[in-house]
């Protein structure tokens, strides 16, 4: 035999070995296999048949009680929840559909059932509700088991009138599994106060896009505490007040514990914890205020309709917004996105998609057409004050006498660009308060925006960037709503020269801001320096009236200047507003500005003036900062001053911008 030979042989005697292995182990296998389930038939049989037989218990959420939120009063509700009673029924069978095709004999029972409830909610339902059909009645019972678990109670009909009430409490026993919960529904203040600050609530279901709740229905699969688990069908905040504070407002679901079958029906012997009422927010909006806010923004409206300002009616004048806002406090009294909406109405998206949002810390067009500017505009001469705090900072002229001869026009650039001031004014001789009080833009070009460009060239862009941010524009407020718009920093934009930009942003035509960042800068003059986080809670108080949390004044940076600079400054806010101000017994500071902007019209482009105003009062010990845009308005001082005067008037009313009220009623309280 050759050595090859040998080899093949030794190889085919490997693999036979193998072979006997591979079907030995599989015989073994076999055998195990074979002697546990002949242990689990006939020895473990009988226990695990009686264990699959036993009830297990499932939980399932009750609704929370949202908390209240409340006007700075305490006692004006704006928004809160009301309670109703809810039928539901629990489905004790199986009368689901057949898979083939058979017929389920407890359909009829429950097709029964529908009927009877159809006719008893038409005999004792409210006489202005939609009557329920039994089509209506059979989708909400769910037969099929579709939409909820066999063991969870079907909600079939929510706010029954007395009649129904005391109809099914009697008459229980006839539906087997019907029962009544109190739930609540949540309502708004009738006289619509704030309502895009305050905000609407919308069901988890169809809420799940937004981050915060995205994350909770992830969570909520996992979440081993009954009471933080989230109810599809349970309503949550998805805008203002209402979303910024769910945490607190939602409280804490209850729960049925129910005893489910092996047919995962439920059983008798439901447990109930009910759920725990949410905290209540003492918010810094006063109704009276606000209230006298809106009306202001809506009469001024409809006099810029009929009525000319710069030499023209401003029919598409249909939006407007204010903030007001304590200098001292950071509380925000007034915040006003006018037109609003009904929140106690149906949500009709069509019909308010254009106003449901807030038009003081967002940007958006009033209208699809584009026939009108949007919600943020450009500041014009309201800028001003700031541009010269920065000339002066950086040391371009001094606080004191003539520093500049203005003859109506300023050129710069190598091509001899020029800007005027409005109307072609000359103003002659200025000082840096009276180049603020007399609205120059050419002193703006002149002394500010050529002298950044002169001294830092390129660099002045971001110079002029820090200053803007640090007085509140072109960065977020921190205003305690969950959306706020940074702002268009147009003096941003490289397809102009840094030179060109710096003379525009000089005097208002480089940046796009909120009214919200506008109410912030004027405080933050009248802080001089002092940048105050605004916020619209004040409080947090639980459902027994104790205090959760407590809001204190924030500085989120200050701003350091020469005393001598600050006093310039507030002495140049002196915009001649004397018609809409006039016999207004405090001396103040204030600034109007009119910033143009293009919009569609007839087919092409067309400029508009935006009316802006700021103001403070008192001049000296600032109490209140004001600030108004009115989109499409024409001069400020004609559309915006008016509703400022009237916001003024109401807070001197109700808190004393002296500190002294002059309501006799609030000096009771």
């Amino acid at each position: 035999m050759t050595q090859k030979d040998t080899e093949d042989l030794s190889k085919r005697r490997r693999f036979i070995f193998r072979i006997n292995v591979f079907f030995f182990v599989s015989f073994l296998i076999f055998v195990i296999i074979i002697f546990r389930l002949a242990v689990i038939q006939f020895i473990e049989g009988p226990a695990l048949i009686q264990q699959a037989n036993q009830s297990t218990t499932k939980s399932t959420p009750l609704l929370p009680v949202r908390g209240t939120i409340y006007d700075a009063s305490g006692t004006t509700k704006l928004a809160y929840s009301t309670p109703i009673q809810s039928l539901y029924i629990s489905l004790y069978k199986d009368y689901s559909e057949r898979t083939d095709g058979s017929e389920n004999p407890n359909r009829a029972e429950a097709m029964e059932w529908a009927k009877n409830l159809a006719i008893i909610f038409n005999q004792y339902g409210h006489n202005d509700s939609k009557l329920m059909t039994v089509e209506d009645i059979v989708k909400a019972m769910d037969l099929n088991y579709k939409q909820s678990h066999g063991y969870v109670p079907r909600l079939i009909k929510s706010d029954l009138s007395e009649k129904e009430i005391a109809y099914f409490l009697e008459q229980k026993d006839e539906i087997p599994g019907i029962s009544i919960v109190e739930e609540t529904v949540r309502k708004y203040d009738p006289d619509t106060v704030a309502v895009q600050a305050i905000g609407y609530l919308k069901t988890f279901k169809t809420s799940k896009t937004l981050p915060e709740y995205g994350a909770l229905d992830k969570s909520n699969s996992t979440e081993s505490e009954p009471g933080l688990v989230y109810s599809e069908q349970e309503y949550v905040g998805v805008d203002g007040l209402e979303r910024q504070y769910q945490e607190f407002l939602r409280g804490k679901a209850g729960y049925r514990e129910i005893p489910i079958n092996a047919l995962n029906l439920p059983e008798e012997g439901t447990v109930i914890q009910p759920p725990k009422k949410g905290d209540n927010l003492i918010s810094t909006i006063h109704k009276d205020i606000q209230i006298a806010t809106e009306n202001a923004i809506l009469d001024q409206l409809d006099w810029l309709h009929q009525n000319l300002v710069s030499g023209k009616y401003h029919e598409n004048a249909k939006t407007g917004f204010a903030v007001a806002m304590e200098v001292d406090t950071g509380n925000v009294v007034a915040m006003a996105s006018l037109p609003d909406y009904d929140p106690n109405e149906p949500w009709d998206y069509n019909k308010i998609k254009y106003i449901y949002r807030n038009g003081t810390v967002e940007s958006f067009p009033p209208d699809g057409s584009g026939t009108r500017p949007e919600s943020t505009v450009l500041l014009g001469s309201v800028i001003k004050p700031l541009s010269v705090l920065i000339g002066l900072r950086e040391g371009f002229f001094s606080p004191n006498g003539v520093v500049y001869q203005d003859t109506g026009v300023a050129y710069f650039g190598r091509d001899n660009s020029s800007v005027k001031n409005a109307s072609s004014h000359i103003y002659g001789s200025l000082s840096a308060a009276t180049a603020i009080e007399h609205s120059s833009n050419v002193f703006m070009v002149d002394m500010i925006g050529e002298n950044l460009w002169n001294r830092y060239r390129d660099e002045g862009i971001e110079l002029w960037d820090k200053y803007m941010k640090e007085f509140g524009l072109g960065i977020e407020t921190g205003v305690d709503l969950p959306k706020e718009f940074e702002g268009i920093l147009e003096y941003k934009n490289t397809s102009e020269t840094s030179l060109s930009r710096l003379v525009y942003a000089s005097f208002g035509q480089q940046g796009k801001y909120t009214t919200m960042q506008l109410a912030q800068y004027t405080a933050t003059i009248a802080n001089r320096g002092k940048r105050l986080e605004p916020h619209l809670v004040k409080e947090i108080r639980d459902a027994n009236g104790n205090i959760v949390k407590k809001m204190e004044p924030k500085i989120l940076n200050e701003v350091h200047f020469d005393d001598s600079f600050w006093q310039t400054v507030t002495e140049g806010m002196n915009s001649g507003v004397n018609m809409a101000f006039s016999g207004f017994p405090y001396d103040f500071a204030r600034k109007t500005g009119t910033s143009q902007q293009e919009i569609w019209h007839d087919g092409k482009k067309t400029v508009v003036d935006n009316g802006v105003f700021i103001a403070f009062a008192p001049r000296e010990e600032p109490k209140l900062a004001v600030a108004v845009v009115v989109p499409d308005g024409g001069w400020g001082s004609s559309s915006a001053a008016p509703i400022a005067r009237k916001i003024f008037d109401s807070y001197d009313q109700v808190y004393g911008l002296d500190g002294n009220p002059k309501k006799i009623e609030n000096k009771e309280k």
